[in-house]
């Protein structure tokens, strides 16, 4: 479990109590005495307008084949979140060196880094 991979996970639900699976994209490795990950949400929806820091995940393109999506996906980095490891459900496969790369520019403009 590192960071690049995305799983299926228990992501927590914004304003309000609860949580949906959904896949998500794994940003550190596990941590603490008690695993906890940091995530990025990833949703079948792509918007009409981008965010600077949306990155968009195509199954047909060679470079997103590996993370085994079955759609068209955005990567909402503005939308993080800590969840411990055990609600992971399962991996479905890992993002491309190029893509991740993206990812880490993106996370750096997202953070002010």
């Amino acid at each position: 479990m590192s960071p690049g991979e995305i799983y299926l996970a228990s992501f927590p639900f914004g304003g309000t109590v609860g949580a949906k699976i959904r896949s998500v994209l794994l940003l550190t490795g596990p941590v603490g005495p008690v695993p906890e990950v940091l995530v990025g949400y990833i949703t079948s929806v792509v918007p009409a307008t981008l965010l600077p820091t949306d990155v968009v995940l195509d199954p047909t393109q060679p470079e997103c084949q590996a993370a085994n999506l079955k759609t068209v996906s955005t990567l909402r980095l503005h939308k993080l979140a800590t969840i411990h490891q055990t609600d992971l459900v399962r991996s479905l496969g890992v993002l491309s060196s190029a893509v991740w790369q993206e990812v880490e520019i993106k996370l750096r403009l997202l953070l002010q880094l």
